[in-house]
């Protein structure tokens, strides 16, 4: 690998010019820039802030899980006929989703972390609220 810099020559020292000649470097003395650094033993690392990661999943994984389980208890129902009673479920459930990705921590929330925290609460809540909505508020059809 070659490096450029910019060398003066010597017969045009009254010319501002630069020439720019090719200077071998060896690869493994180069350095990535911040690499330079010597390198620091596990012992005399400073304590990192987070815990480790616990395995196999985080609590937000089992929450995600019920509120999965819960908006497919909300469909059976809604198909079984009662339709206002599923999307209600439906909706609360999103509801507890954002409640959830509210209360727990980033590395905790598992799968409902997927936007930042205030987008993910807002877009839940508002789906929640208005599936909801709509539900209560839809009047009966007449059965002819």
């Amino acid at each position: 690998m070659a490096h450029l810099r910019a060398v003066p020559d010597p017969d045009d020292a009254a010319d501002e010019s630069i020439d720019l000649e090719v200077e071998p470097v060896d690869p493994a003395a180069a350095v990535a820039p911040g690499e330079d650094d010597a390198p620091v033993d596990a012992e005399d690392a400073p304590p990192l802030d987070e815990e480790p990661r616990r395995y196999p999943s985080t609590i937000g994984g089992a929450f995600y899980l019920s509120i999965l389980a819960a908006a497919g208890t909300a469909l059976v129902v809604a198909a079984r006929g009662d339709w206002r009673l599923g999307i209600e479920i439906l909706g609360g459930s999103l509801i507890v989703a954002a409640l959830l990705r509210l209360v727990l921590a980033k590395r905790d929330a598992g799968m409902l972390a997927v936007r930042n925290r205030f987008i993910d609460v807002v877009l839940l809540t508002g789906a929640g609220v208005a599936l909801i909505f709509l539900a209560t508020s839809i009047p009966d059809m007449p059965v002819t």
